[in-house]
């Protein structure tokens, strides 16, 4: 294996300079182009004064230039922070504040999203610059394995952000993975749909670009752009959440379209409905391979292959699996409580130990050491094994949504509610979602006295939330169902949505 992205360079540049390396629309990047501007990304952050461990955070969409900065990064041993753009302005002022990078990176359609006082590096009007006059050789900077090259943010269960730490050595079994699992080779065309502020966009696209393949990244996420590049580009592989798949399968002219290139997507991210992945697989024609994985494992860990898809024969029982460990890490169902490994058939808390896993949370040592157990990371999501050894997810032992493969802490969103004068108590949980999966709700006791105005409520979360964080209803109650400690149960309110 690579031992650290700016060996994969390496090795990936050596099959061929002049090979597509990264595409977004029509601008391509070879390998060799990848290879020195990389380079020249490294003497730059140098230069601005970056050294090894500093951070350096990038609020971009993709492009191809987020992909050059991060092997450039790793090549000056610089930490990529990778910030989502998706959330509102005091949500990244928060992660900046977390992060404390030496320099941020951006663009100008989301330049408004920092803090004011914030000087930063703008995409379109100075990187370039930036970039000219530095060396496209490689920079005489040491990098270890073990050394940190992404942060990527996660919501915690508190609503404060959790920075992952994932090193070169976590991310270099994303190319076996890619190679073994995937089915990808040096001819493979991969397309990236997800932001690559996710693991399923920065981390999936190294799985194609590992072997030497070439990377398609999406400009816009619409059903007919998705269908016209799957075509345009003769794409081979792809990683999408359930409702990007929803999406694709209402594209205008899909039934027309030629996707005979097509070998194969990967789902996951968030459930995928029987129901869904048959219609898919109807009328895509290609493989579907279920993935399982999250941040703090850089990646996948579980996956039902395409082999093990079997919507007409005996074993279409396994569509509601998830499928098996990778064959180079451990995966355990264990009692949330006492740690005791549980039968198979039993519910219990799925730990990973993995070269994989994170080695914790930045400037969190109380979150890292509940998370990490003697190398078993606590995943907090709860599942069941068959006797063949296949895992079947069962439920969330957090009560984490997921919306359209975005992660939400509902204690986030309860505090945004709880701010607004209108609302005594407040309960958020996850309900059923034809389209994006889960949607989230909100259950609100109104303050004495008050009226609660839900429009008038959920403007006032989005100054504060991001949009997919935001609850998309609200029911007003008289009080919250608690047990005799008093907690809310939160499985009564979802019975009753579901009602």
């Amino acid at each position: 294996m690579d031992a650290t992205l700016s060996d994969l360079l390496d090795r990936v540049t050596a099959l061929g300079a002049d090979r597509p390396a990264v595409s977004l629309d029509d601008r391509t990047v070879t390998f060799g182009e990848l290879d020195a501007r990389a380079n020249r990304v490294a003497h730059a952050l140098a230069a601005a004064g970056l050294r090894p461990g500093d951070r350096l955070a990038v609020l971009l969409r993709n492009t191809p230039e987020y992909v050059e900065v991060l092997f450039g990064a790793a090549r000056a041993g610089v930490v990529l922070v990778a910030l989502n753009w998706r959330l509102a302005a005091p949500e990244i002022a928060a992660v900046l504040g977390d992060a404390r990078p030496a320099l941020v990176l951006t663009g100008r359609g989301e330049a408004h999203l920092l803090p004011a006082g914030t000087d930063p590096l703008l995409l379109e009007d100075g990187y370039e610059e930036w970039l000219a006059g530095h060396p496209a050789t490689p920079p005489d900077v040491p990098v270890e394995p073990d050394d940190v090259v992404l942060q990527l943010y996660s919501s915690g269960t508190t609503g404060l952000p959790k920075g992952v730490l994932i090193t070169h050595a976590n991310l270099a079994y994303t190319p076996r993975m890619g190679r073994e699992f995937y089915g990808m080779g040096p001819d493979t065309v991969n397309l990236v749909p997800s932001p690559l502020f996710h693991v399923g966009g920065i981390g999936y696209g190294l799985t194609a670009l590992g072997q030497g393949g070439h990377t398609v990244l999406l400009s816009a996420l619409t059903p007919e752009h998705l269908l016209a590049e799957l075509e345009r580009w003769r794409v081979t592989h792809a990683f999408a959440v359930p409702a990007v798949v929803a999406a694709l399968l209402t594209a205008p002219g899909i039934a027309e379209a030629d996707l005979s290139a097509l070998d194969r997507i990967a789902y996951g991210g968030a459930p995928m409905t029987e129901a869904l992945l048959r219609r898919a697989i109807d009328v895509l024609g290609c493989g579907f391979m279920a993935v399982y994985g999250m941040t703090e494992t850089s990646g996948t860990v579980v996956t039902l292959t395409p082999d093990e898809h079997d919507p007409g024969g005996p074993r279409a029982h396994l569509l509601r699996s998830v499928g098996r460990p990778l064959p180079w890490l451990e995966v355990a169902l264990t009692d949330p409580v006492t740690g005791a490994p549980v039968a198979d058939g039993e519910v219990g808390e799925i730990r990973v130990r993995s070269g994989q896993n994170t080695p914790g949370y930045w400037n969190r040592p109380q979150e890292t050491a509940a998370a990490l157990d003697d190398g078993w990371l606590r995943t907090g999501d709860a599942a069941w094994r068959d006797a063949d050894g296949y895992l079947h997810l069962h439920d969330r032992i957090k009560d984490m949504i997921i919306t359209g493969g975005e992660n939400v802490y509902p204690a986030e969103v309860e505090n945004a509610l709880a701010a607004h004068p209108s609302v005594g108590d407040v309960a958020v949980i996850g309900v059923p979602s034809p389209r994006w999966g889960e949607t989230v709700a909100a259950v609100v006791v109104p303050a004495e006295g008050a009226v609660v105005d839900a429009e008038a409520l959920l403007a006032d979360v989005r100054t504060r939330l991001a949009r997919y964080k935001c609850p998309t209803s609200v029911t007003i109650v008289d009080s919250l169902p608690r047990n005799a400690s008093g907690k809310v149960l939160k499985r009564e309110l979802r019975a009753a949505h579901r009602v």
